[in-house]
């Protein structure tokens, strides 16, 4: 079925419902009563309905104009909303114009990385807006893949083929643990040593469970887990109430004030890096933030 009428025609059907009155409508519209006339036969036209019953003294609406109003309204705010979406995204204003840079992260490299980038990256003078995508590393990686993200920091290289992974750090993981346990003085700790503390480790899924998992498969290790948190900051707040102990990155046990000792075996490493999407070309923008990353992990 074809559609034969337009926002304009809604815009005037909803104008003439509101006010009472073609000639008002006219006014609110800046259109002459006749374009409004012309419009909302046309939508009559097309519904096969009449929507007004025209009088010397008034105009009411019928009762298909009723059931028309709040359609027609809906219509109209999708239509809003859909051309704010656009601009927001294509940043119609001249000065704005490619100002928007969308990067997709893991977590727990914002507050050691990604934020004292953008304070640098902002004190040179740029004015870019900044979506973040938090979210798990394979996410991070679709969100790249798929150009939903101009580039992404990422734990994980290159699950994607159309990825490309750059490292820019090592971070080792370590083991977090509530202050008053014996061994957070320890300068390492053999996880067989403590079967008495239960073990929190991230949720299966995500890249720091991954890159856990195959560390104590080389090394031949049982990880006997209490715990599974899908958040690190879920597991540093278990750790903090004394429910167990948790693996996580140094960074993140760092930034918690947390006692973290370093394992005996497997001693587990994460890389953290860009993730950038084969082929695709860099706004001046992206590189400009890139470039402040880099410095940042390079600790210039």
């Amino acid at each position: 079925m074809s559609i034969n009428y337009d926002f304009a025609d809604l815009e005037a059907f909803l104008a003439v419902k509101d006010l009472g009155s073609f000639h008002k409508a006219a006014e609110r519209l800046n259109l002459s009563q006749s374009a409004v006339t012309r419009r909302i036969r046309k939508l009559e036209e097309a519904l096969g309905s009449q929507l007004f019953e025209r009088t010397t003294r008034a105009v009411k609406p019928t009762l298909a104009a009723k059931r028309l109003q709040a359609r027609a309204e809906a219509i109209l705010e999708d239509a809003r909303e859909t051309a704010r979406a656009m601009r927001d995204e294509s940043v119609a204003f001249a000065h704005q114009r490619g100002a928007v840079v969308t990067v997709a992260t893991i977590p727990t490299v914002i507050s050691h990385l990604l934020t004292p980038a953008l304070k640098r990256f902002h004190a040179a003078g740029h004015s870019t807006r900044i979506r973040l995508i938090d979210a798990a590393a394979n996410e991070v990686t679709e969100a790249v893949a798929e150009g939903e993200a101009d580039f992404g920091l990422c734990s994980i290289p290159m699950l994607e083929p159309a990825t490309a992974f750059e490292t820019l750090m090592e971070e080792r993981i370590m083991l977090a643990l509530p202050p008053d346990h014996p061994a957070a003085q320890a300068a390492r700790v053999d996880l067989n040593q403590l079967r008495d503390t239960p073990l929190i480790l991230p949720a299966r899924g995500t890249g720091n469970r991954l890159l856990i998992d195959e560390a104590a498969a080389r090394a031949r290790l049982d990880l006997r887990w209490s715990y599974e948190a899908g958040r690190s900051t879920t597991a540093l707040s278990m750790v903090r109430d004394g429910i167990g102990a948790a693996l996580l990155p140094e960074a993140v046990t760092h930034a918690a004030g947390l006692p973290a000792v370093p394992l005996v075996a497997p001693d587990i490493a994460r890389p953290v890096g860009l993730l950038s999407r084969l082929g695709q070309t860099e706004t001046p923008a992206v590189t400009a933030l890139k470039a402040q990353i880099r410095a940042v992990a390079a600790g210039n």
